[in-house]
């Protein structure tokens, strides 16, 4: 069976930083498009970052842009989310999802999903 285990997420001050990984298994990681995405409270699921089969292409949500960065490790099969300057409206649930087809920034786009992992930046 397909399994995403996202960790790493925390409760951190505004300006700091945070890195969460997501291990996967049972399938071909190497094969998807990997990619993070958040959801606060009342809001819908909202696309963050992405990287394509090999990493050698990232696409990135406006905000995340200059604070973010993803990397992957195919021979691990685990994908990593750097978050930096983070701020109070980065608090959410992160969660990780792999894709078949790039570029994926919707959540119809994504095949798996991890359970999520909260993400809370104090003031």
């Amino acid at each position: 069976q397909v399994q995403l285990v996202e960790s790493g997420g925390g409760l951190v001050q505004a300006g700091g930083s945070l890195r969460l990984s997501c291990a996967a298994s049972g399938l071909t990681f190497s094969s998807y498009v990997m990619g993070w995405f958040r959801q606060a409270p009342g809001k819908e699921r909202e696309f963050v970052i992405a990287i394509n089969w090999s990493g050698g292409n990232i696409y990135y949500a406006d905000s995340a842009k200059g604070r973010f960065t993803i990397s992957r490790d195919n021979v691990k099969n685990t994908v990593s989310l750097q978050m930096n300057s983070l701020k109070p409206e980065d608090t959410a649930v992160y969660y990780c999802a792999a894709s078949g087809v790039w570029i994926a920034s919707r959540p119809k786009d994504y095949k798996y999903w991890g359970q999520g992992t909260q993400v809370t930046v104090s003031s």
